[in-house]
């Protein structure tokens, strides 16, 4: 079943909300809110329930106040989904433990986006990247950071910094699904073969899946499931590097001889 994504909000609205210098004034007598709170909340119950499950009247209830009080401050859901994604991005990043070499800058990066996912997996789950807050723009400065000065030209810039967010993403993606169905099983990934596994050899003869028989078992046994969302994020990020090593090293001429 394809993934019911949100809809969007209006542009100009979340725009204008995205980068306010200021909050609205709380009428007098009524709950101090203010879109940072309504934000928080809405992202706090978008962790625990899901993305779907939101709604401005079940953030109202969340928050004590009426529905209405809340469309003083953000106009409807997609606009508040625009708000909390930005939100999300903010402190992304601890700028003041930058490492020193490319390549730890960029397993920085995808370590951060990885984790940020994971944390917030509702953010998978709506469209990114099309609205530019301050949180967001201030994420893609960082990250091309990661990789100025190696002489790449800009478009190769750009693309091995989506490359990077793409692969975390992609992961987080498959971590969050392994997640997902331990959670409605109720069984880690060992529990369910060490239950179910055994079903398999009534349909298959031994000798029959050589390869698939050696390596699965060596998995398993390795991780004591047939998936290590972990063990692959690492192994792949390693082979993700590997290649823009190449690419470094054709601007550079000399292997490992940029910063």
């Amino acid at each position: 079943m394809p993934t019911q994504y949100p809809k969007s909000g209006d542009p100009a609205r979340s725009l204008a909300l995205l980068w306010r210098t200021q909050e609205p004034l709380s009428r007098r007598n009524k709950p101090d809110l203010s879109v940072d709170r309504i934000v928080a909340v809405a992202s706090e119950m978008a962790d625990s329930d899901g993305i779907a499950a939101l709604s401005m009247r079940k953030v109202a209830e969340r928050l004590g106040v009426g529905t209405m009080s809340l469309y003083t401050y953000v106009p409807g859901k997609g606009e508040l989904v625009d708000l909390m994604l930005d939100a999300a991005y903010a402190d992304l990043y601890a700028r003041d433990e930058r490492p020193g070499h490319w390549r730890d800058r960029l397993s920085a990066v995808a370590r951060a986006n990885w984790r940020l996912l994971l944390r917030h997996p509702w953010m998978l789950q709506t469209p990114r990247g099309r609205l530019l807050g301050p949180h967001l723009i201030a994420k893609y400065e960082y990250e091309l950071s990661a990789v100025d000065g190696l002489g790449l030209t800009d478009v190769e810039m750009d693309s091995t910094v989506s490359l990077v967010n793409s692969y975390a993403e992609g992961a987080a993606s498959q971590a969050a699904a392994v997640s997902e169905t331990e959670r409605a099983t109720g069984m880690t990934d060992g529990q369910w073969w060490s239950t179910h596994g055994p079903l398999l050899a009534a349909f298959t003869r031994d000798g029959d899946y050589p390869l698939a028989s050696r390596v699965g078992g060596t998995v398993g046994r390795e991780h004591n499931a047939v998936y290590s969302p972990d063990h692959e994020f690492e192994f792949g990020l390693e082979r993700v590097l590997d290649g823009v090593q190449v690419l470094v090293d054709s601007r550079s001429g000399t292997p490992d001889d940029v910063s």
